[in-house]
């Protein structure tokens, strides 16, 4: 072997990202000893149960489990995207939904013949008539793409993702990592020990005086930060002043009937309120700016709209909106909470963590820590975090409610001239150009656009060389496929029945 190889990873924090990060780890890199070290009295946010498509990847691929069983144990059901209700202006609905929006015709994208039979008074003004997951979520349907599907089937390629308990996916982690090798340290630490001559982490030290020695560390210790932010100093980069929601109070309660196959997001006075169905109860959680609402109010705000009885005491987080200047520095490099926050608008904290994963397995270091691996790395890092920040305050951004003081804000406020250039394009010519490797796709952003109440103004020169009646048959066959496909779905609850209910919670 090597002498410069990395031999000895410590990962500092459990919860999804840092046992995400030890199964990941101890799995690709078998000659690695790989160490954990969390503390029971620090407990974990564990608010963050709802995900995009690509974790279904991640999961099956990068941790080896198995759906199902995943599913089972985490009290797991699907997704097939986001409804946004109240966002645009009061009374507004919309889905952002995980597929491709209709069927490009040549070098047209579909939204353009949409545009098309939409100024002229035929298409319908909710472009989510045209996504597969829209129709069937709607309807309350769900199914993953069957073997026998046609390749040209909408049903041979079901985009979805999954709502999970946070807190059973990280002991279902656990337990996985423990069997394969990850060892387990209990305990608080309180000291981070520096190399003096080039100071690199050396060591964690804990409360009893353990010392926990390692080539690379893993930062997963959540808002603390304790090695990225507190020891090794690297500045924070706020973003409040673009999405000013610094505050979310959360409670489980009773489900009213059985889960819906997405995420429910409703824009409030001053922030929005989440809900996601599980197997066994329903997430909710009122995301707010203290700046327009008291804490007080917005905690009556959320168990007034609580569709069953709460299972537990509301819990307050408080947070700030930002990311650190560098993900990676010297021998560190962190990952979800540690390294930034951005609120779960578009489910995307455990995305972060994930892609981190993925990102760090393809530069993966030795001792001599290259810092031109470590500088692609970071590079990488900030733009996606920065295209994702664009895709949430485009939310806030693009809104005419003036009903409260907190959307006024919004609507008037100043944004990154990269957010701005999208807005631009888009509503002047229903454009919308992919930016390098940025993990939301142009049906994602066409989507919310739209939905946002951002109608472009004219449609693409290209249509004029196009008969209007193809145009029209083309949408109206669209159409036509998609009601077909949704028909042949069974309902969610039937699907999760026969593949992966989970056992009942002993309450």
């Amino acid at each position: 072997m090597n002498p410069d190889n990395i031999t000895s990873i410590v990962v500092v924090g459990g919860g999804s990202a840092g046992w995400s990060a030890a199964v990941a780890l101890i799995r690709h890199l078998p000659h690695c000893r790989v160490q954990l070290v969390e503390s029971d009295e620090i407990g974990i946010v564990g608010v963050g149960e709802a995900t995009v498509p690509s974790v279904r990847t991640f999961n099956a691929r990068v941790l080896g489990l198995d759906e199902a069983d995943f599913l089972r144990n985490t009290q797991g059901t699907f997704k097939l995207g986001i409804q946004f209700r109240d966002w645009g202006r009061l009374g507004d609905t919309y889905m952002h939904g995980f597929g491709a929006v209709g069927y490009d015709m040549g070098p047209l994208a579909f939204h353009q013949l949409w545009l098309r039979e939409l100024h002229a008074g035929r298409a319908n003004a909710d472009i989510g008539r045209y996504v597969l997951q829209n129709l069937a979520a709607g309807q309350g349907r769900f199914m993953s793409a069957p073997s026998d599907a046609p390749a040209s089937s909408p049903l041979a390629d079901i985009a979805y993702a999954y709502h999970f308990d946070a807190s059973l996916y990280a002991r279902y982690l656990r337990a996985r990592a423990e069997q394969q090798g990850v060892v387990r340290h209990e305990g608080r630490v309180v000291d981070v020990q520096l190399r003096p001559q080039d100071g690199f982490v050396q060591a964690v030290v804990m409360a009893d005086g353990r010392r926990i020695e390692g080539d690379l560390f893993i930062d997963c210790s959540g808002f603390a930060s304790l090695l990225l932010g507190k020891a090794l100093d690297v500045p924070w980069v706020d973003w409040s002043r673009w999405l000013p929601c610094d505050r979310a109070v959360a409670v489980p309660c009773d489900p009213a009937g059985p889960p819906e196959p997405f995420t429910r997001s409703t824009a409030r006075t001053a922030g929005w309120q989440w809900h996601i169905p599980l197997q066994h109860r329903v997430g909710n959680g009122h995301v707010y700016s203290s700046a327009f609402m008291e804490d007080a109010q917005a905690t009556d705000t959320l168990m007034r709209n609580l569709e069953g009885a709460p299972r537990a005491d509301p819990r307050l987080l408080r947070f700030a909106t930002g990311r650190r200047e560098r993900f990676w520095e010297r021998n560190v490099v962190a990952m979800g909470l540690a390294s930034g926050f951005m609120e779960p608008l578009e489910s995307t904290s455990i995305l972060l963590v994930h892609n981190a994963l993925l990102r760090l397995l393809d530069v993966f270091p030795d001792r001599r820590f290259d810092p031109a691996l470590i500088r692609r790395y970071n590079e990488a890092t900030v733009f996606e975090w920065e295209r994702i920040r664009d895709f949430l305050i485009l939310h806030y951004k693009a809104t005419t409610r003036d009903d409260s003081a907190f959307w006024r804000h919004c609507a008037a406020m100043e944004i990154p001239d990269s957010l701005q250039q999208v807005m631009d394009l888009f509503a002047g010519s229903g454009r919308y150009h992919r930016n390098g490797e940025e993990f939301f796709a142009v049906s994602s952003w066409v989507q919310v656009l739209v939905g946002q109440g951002i109608v472009p103004q004219r449609e693409h020169p290209l249509l004029e060389a196009l008969p209007e009646d193809q145009v029209r048959d083309f949408v109206d066959k669209v159409a036509r496929v998609l009601d077909h496909c949704v028909g042949a779905m069974p309902t969610h609850q039937q699907f999760i029945d026969r593949y992966c209910v989970a056992p009942p919670v002993r309450m």
